[in-house]
């Protein structure tokens, strides 16, 4: 009787463990359901969280994003840089005057390129602190729980909100050259895209996606412009030079493997809160620089990209020094994190309709002083890269946008061909 108790109590035990197994691998595998299935997995394997893609939050979006988007789904289409075996995503409630409140979030593969579909198998729900639902504070960001899903480099991420009531103003980057889609209704858990019918060129709420990387080693942030937010480059292509730069990351032998964050907002400038003079400029880098630069996930090295509109927009920065002087903060405070810092020169605008030769002095004196090497840890001279050799004052006719400031999709390929990639390797080897 003993040795038949004890059997039984060993064969009873052994099927609760195995259901507690079983139950385990349900919840890591994370596998989909046309719904999706939720709840936090804990990423497996070495690696580390390194951004696989950004977009700065610009502004309160005008017009219909002022009550924000009552009953309605948000899918914002975004691109990998760098690929990862887990993600998390990070939204943003900046501009808002209220709690944001989230009904369900989705992340899925794009089936296609630019299109609403999820891939087969991959659409997974996001939850926040276990929880479904999340509310975002008026002016404050969550970050989602891990998710398993395996995230491709250089492939289209599906990342969807359901709003189930008005929170106020949207926070959104409005120049995402990227359609994203909205659909009436809770169709957070759709898959075929097909209730997607109004087309959106902005990003709403989503400013971050992380990815469990054992490949990347951290990322690269770029802060600038309209430049780097690639104004001018082909929509739905990403054809924006910090994309050419995240294609040479991937593929040259010697190049850092560095996830590459895109923090470009149109109109921005170094010392001024152009959303003074502008809605969808953006607060200055100076101010936003923590923010959208040295806090994000596994931020190795930045690139600066910005003055331009400094010197062109009105009230104009006509002091050479005082640029100098913020570009030069900017390296500071980077090197307080050990990030290595790569400046930029500033680009021709001959022929542009705010182009003066007070103006351009000014454009090149700063440019004199980053290449001497006393503000940048590294340059990449973007002035020489696009200018036209027989009339420098300009862009090279071949990677004019037309407005003669705004390089093509061939002038974005030649930045990110003019940056020495050897030089975003971290400033210590501590910090490799």
């Amino acid at each position: 009787m003993t040795r038949s108790g004890g059997r039984g109590t060993l064969l009873a035990g052994l099927a609760a463990v195995a259901v507690l197994f079983s139950a385990a691998v349900y919840a890591v595998t994370d596998e989909d359901s046309p719904g999706g299935r939720s709840g936090p997995a804990a990423p497996v394997g070495p690696g580390r969280w390194v951004g696989t893609w950004s977009a700065a939050p610009a502004a309160a979006e005008p017009g219909g994003g002022l009550d924000g988007y009552a009953q309605t789904s948000v899918r914002n289409v975004v691109h990998t840089s760098v690929g990862g075996s887990s993600a998390r995503i990070e939204l943003s409630n900046l501009y808002g005057t209220r709690p944001l409140p989230v009904g369900r979030a989705t992340l899925a593969r794009a089936a296609a390129l630019g299109r609403p579909a999820a891939a087969a198998g991959s659409l997974r729900r996001l939850t926040f602190g276990g929880r479904l639902t999340v509310t975002v504070p008026a002016g404050g960001t969550v970050t989602s729980d891990p998710v398993r899903l395996a995230v491709p480099p250089d492939t289209d991420l599906l990342v969807t909100t359901y709003l189930p009531g008005p929170a106020g103003p949207a926070t959104y980057h409005p120049y995402a050259r990227q359609t994203s889609y909205l659909a009436r209704g809770d169709r957070a858990g759709d898959t075929t895209g097909t209730p997607y019918t109004v087309r959106s060129p902005s990003w709403r709420y989503l400013t971050g996606v992380d990815v469990w990387s054992a490949r990347a080693h951290g990322s690269v942030v770029v802060i600038g412009d309209s430049i780097t937010d690639g104004i001018a480059s082909t929509e739905g292509a990403n054809h924006r030079w910090t994309d050419f730069l995240a294609g040479r990351l991937r593929s040259e032998p010697d190049a850092p493997r560095y996830g590459v964050l895109n923090q470009g907002i149109s109109g921005n400038r170094l010392l001024v809160d152009g959303s003074r003079f502008s809605p969808n400029n953006g607060p200055g880098v100076l101010s936003r620089l923590e923010r959208d630069a040295l806090s994000r996930a596994g931020v190795k090295a930045v690139v600066v990209e910005i003055g331009i509109n400094d010197i062109m927009k009105s009230p104009r920065q006509l002091d050479p020094d005082r640029l100098v002087a913020g570009l030069r903060r900017v390296v500071r405070s980077a090197h307080v994190r050990g990030l290595r810092v790569t400046g930029a020169t500033l680009t021709p605008f001959g022929g542009h309709r705010a182009y003066s030769p007070r103006l351009n002095a000014v454009r090149e004196a700063v440019n004199r002083t980053i290449r001497s090497g006393t503000v940048f840890d590294a340059v990449v001279d973007f002035d020489k890269a696009l200018r036209d050799p027989g009339r420098p004052l300009r862009l090279r006719p071949s990677y004019d946008s037309g407005d003669h400031l705004h390089p093509n999709d061939a002038g974005n390929r030649a930045m990110a061909d003019a940056l020495n990639v050897t030089g975003l390797t971290p400033r210590t080897p501590a910090d490799r």
